[in-house]
């Protein structure tokens, strides 16, 4: 994994045996599926489109590893969540959803959030609009880029955005929330040029590149929580 610095003396003390429960529930009267793993601070993790948080499970115990409360929810329309209603298929509805999903969980203090791929454009809109809910956010080949795929992407989405968050991205450095960006070199999804403008953006936050594809964090569960151990026992830095 390449960095810029070295990491401070943070030692972490992880559950060495977490598990993952897959749980079932409502949420405001509708289906929803998450995974819960771990002890420790709250993390929550948004996986990418068309997944669940079953497509990530040996990678969220590995993430459990480094002492969190993993919290995991399969976004709606996907793993038996129930899809958003018409009208609510936009970032602020995803991240209207995830408020809710946290209080819910009975989560009492703001969490780390993490996303990954269309996970992490949830992630930066939750970071926005939230800001009580969330003390920092990490970004693993994350849309929302001013460069990056669209045509997957809800249509209301790509109607409110056009799937450029960089304004957000603008507002969370303004506001000073630590975000660090995780990286795949071999990532032929989302161009480097993507990785470059959410830097920009966020004003050259810390950077982290590990090899493999833009689906390394599911096929590579071992790597991922290696890189994200080091991610979390980064000390923050906030924007200049």
């Amino acid at each position: 994994m390449t960095h810029h610095q070295h990491p401070s003396a943070n030692i972490l003390h992880p559950d060495p045996h977490p598990t993952l429960t897959s749980l079932e529930s409502q949420l405001d009267g509708r289906a929803i599926a998450y995974g819960v793993a771990g002890e420790g601070p709250p993390l929550v993790f948004l996986h990418g489109w068309g997944s669940s948080h079953r497509t990530y499970r040996r990678s969220l115990v590995r993430l459990a590893r480094n002492g969190a409360r993993v919290l995991a929810p399969s976004l709606p329309g996907f793993g038996g969540t129930a899809e958003l209603p018409r009208g609510e298929r936009h970032p602020a509805g995803y991240a209207r959803w995830l408020g809710r999903f946290i209080d819910s969980v009975g989560a009492t203090e703001p969490v780390t959030l993490v996303g990954h791929s269309f996970g992490g454009g949830v992630a930066i809109q939750a970071a926005h609009d939230l800001p009580d809910h969330v003390a920092r956010l990490v970004l693993v080949n994350s849309i929302g880029g001013a460069v990056g795929p669209r045509a997957g992407l809800p249509h209301e989405w790509r109607a409110t955005t056009g799937g450029d968050q960089t304004r957000q991205l603008d507002r969370l450095a303004d506001r000073g929330l630590p975000v660090t960006l995780l990286w795949a070199r071999g990532d032929q999804v989302i161009p480097r040029a993507g990785l470059e403008s959410l830097r920009t953006a966020l004003r050259r936050p810390p950077v982290f590149t590990v090899a493999g594809s833009h689906e390394w964090p599911v096929g590579d569960p071992h790597g991922f929580g290696h890189a994200m151990r080091t991610v979390l026992a980064w000390p923050q830095r906030v924007a200049a």
